[in-house]
């Protein structure tokens, strides 16, 4: 029998494991979510309400710079493993499954907390769940279908950079017959790139995902079919396609540029040069994505984002303008993409003022 945790004492539980997984007590953090679980809180209740917001403080110390990459790796994979000991105590045992789902993170996507944590919740509630983890190759994922005659295949991705590559895992599961539920950050808060890219559903979360697959997702309609392109008419300027192709060119033509501006950039360390190299590849990367999904909000809210990391660094959000800058030089015949980079250098301009002066330096 579970009993009702109140909001104190859910806040007690997540402040007990948070301590346990930042000062990287395993068998504490494990002995506190089993324990819980013996006293009667529900398992479904500890995976979404303590385990899951606890990772997402983690993430957020990282991004403000209260923890070091190697504490927030170290962090995760305390609460992976709680949440495999979670996983096989006798409670999670569930009732003759309802159905069978295909939960899987898409190729290139290595963060598979979410998606493991929705594999859970699915368990729960008696459904038979194939988990395949992070990074699945479109191709593997399809011949898994094939295998298996899922109900459903559950596609995560929380980096936007990836919705390109799960667009084609999207539309190749449709082609087999397969009905897919779009989740994860990089689907958007409200599920825009899930729609955009012709998913059959979307959930914010995971309880949200249960429902949805309860009531049923209707299988693609074969005789119809769908190509990738549909609904994309604005790749046909090829901007997309050219910006991606030229990815390697525009960081070194941009690094030329901070090299040629910037002489303190000649003092620079090694690691310090790997990161500016590092830096300007993802705003690269986050334009193409822009492009291809031709949402000015994508690359704003990721220049946003930057700008916050940096700044919880010491370093001011102005410092990522020269890599615009340079990047507008270099594309100025590509009108979407000039859009997006003026837009994202509108954004910068106004928080400036939030930075110190003092400070300053290339991304």
């Amino acid at each position: 029998m579970t009993t009702t945790v109140d909001v104190t004492g859910l806040d007690t539980l997540r402040g007990d494991l948070w301590a346990a997984v930042t000062t990287r007590d395993e068998i504490r953090a494990a002995d506190i979510v089993l324990s819980a679980l013996d006293a009667g809180t529900d398992a479904e209740t500890l995976l979404l309400d303590v385990i899951a917001p606890v990772q997402a403080r983690v993430g957020r110390a990282w991004q403000a710079a209260r923890l070091s990459v190697a504490q927030e790796h170290a962090a995760t994979a305390i609460v992976e493993r709680v949440i495999a000991a979670l996983a096989h105590h006798p409670a999670h045992r569930p009732e003759p499954y309802e159905g069978r789902v295909t939960v899987a993170c898409v190729d290139q996507e290595w963060h598979a907390l979410p998606a493991r944590l929705l594999t859970e919740v699915l368990t729960l509630r008696g459904w038979k769940v194939d988990f395949l983890g992070a990074q699945v190759p479109t191709p593997h994922l399809v011949s898994h279908l094939h295998n298996t005659r899922a109900d459903a295949v559950a596609l995560s991705s929380s980096i936007a950079t990836r919705l390109p590559v799960a667009h084609s895992a999207i539309t190749a599961c449709q082609a087999v017959g397969v009905p897919v539920l779009a989740g994860g950050a990089a689907f958007g808060a409200d599920g825009r790139y899930a729609r955009l890219l012709g998913a059959d559903a979307w959930a914010p979360d995971a309880r949200a995902a249960a429902r949805r697959l309860a009531r049923g997702i209707p299988a693609p309609d074969l005789a119809v079919g769908r190509r990738e392109s549909d609904g994309l008419d604005h790749l046909a300027d090829q901007e997309y396609t050219l910006v991606v192709r030229a990815r390697a060119r525009l960081v070194r033509v941009v690094l030329a540029h901070l090299d040629r501006n910037y002489p303190a950039m000649a003092n620079y360390s090694v690691p310090q040069r790997e990161r500016t190299a590092e830096d300007v590849a993802h705003i690269v990367e986050f334009l193409g994505v822009a492009l291809y999904t031709d949402s000015d909000a994508l690359f704003t809210d990721f220049i946003s984002w930057t700008a916050d990391v940096l700044r919880a660094r010491g370093v001011p959000a102005r410092s990522l303008r020269p890599a615009l800058d340079a990047l507008g030089a270099e594309l100025k015949d590509f009108p979407r993409a000039t859009r997006m980079l003026e837009l994202a250098c509108r954004y910068l301009a106004e928080a400036e003022t939030t930075d110190d002066p003092r400070s300053g330096a290339p991304a």
